[in-house]
């Protein structure tokens, strides 16, 4: 899996959360998984989650530290079984900086109870998505949220501990299924 962080500042809106993302935007063709830093608006009309627009949730957040992984391998299952590992992953680094109230509910994370992560997997004709949004602040969030940058986490630089991180989880993923034989 290929990755990249982007230093430059995109936003979110959701439309990003489609096929070939990567190679459009960064020239990364195939399997990967790429991080920027922007502000965050979905609306209902461009919203994958059916489940928060029954709800009427739409998101938001000032600045978000963001993760767009693309597979042409998984399908939707490994994906959303993929995204949780994400979200651990996070959720592990984070205590190994210190933080010590980190709590996941399913494909979210939170620290005292504020919500600090937003994620969605789904499926396109040609592959399956992720997008992975941590808060680098919670002010102005619709929900009690929190940020990185309240937890005097450097975003960039947990950006890149993270992107490497999912890229070395993936790439065990597939060595797991290329080392065994199969049972009768």
């Amino acid at each position: 899996m290929q990755t990249l962080f982007s230093e430059k500042t995109l936003g979110y809106d959701g439309s990003q959360l489609s096929s070939h993302f990567a190679f459009k935007n960064f020239g990364l063709l195939g399997d990967s998984c790429v991080a920027f830093i922007g502000p965050c608006e979905v609306k209902l009309d461009s919203m994958v989650d059916l489940e928060d627009v029954r709800r009427n949730d739409p998101i938001f957040s000032r600045q978000m530290l963001h993760y767009l992984w693309e597979s042409f391998t998984f399908d939707l299952r490994a994906a959303v079984a993929f995204q949780r590992l994400m979200v651990a992953a996070v959720g592990e680094e984070l205590r190994r900086g210190g933080v010590a109230d980190v709590l996941r509910k399913g494909d979210d994370l939170y620290i005292g109870g504020k919500k600090l992560s937003v994620s969605i997997a789904t499926a396109s004709p040609v592959s399956s998505l992720i997008h992975l949004g941590l808060n680098v602040t919670g002010e102005g969030a619709p929900v009690p949220a929190i940020g990185l940058g309240q937890l005097g986490i450097d975003a960039v630089g947990f950006g890149k501990i993270c992107l490497e991180k999912f890229r070395e989880e993936y790439q065990g993923a597939l060595a797991a299924t290329w080392k065994v034989r199969p049972v009768p």
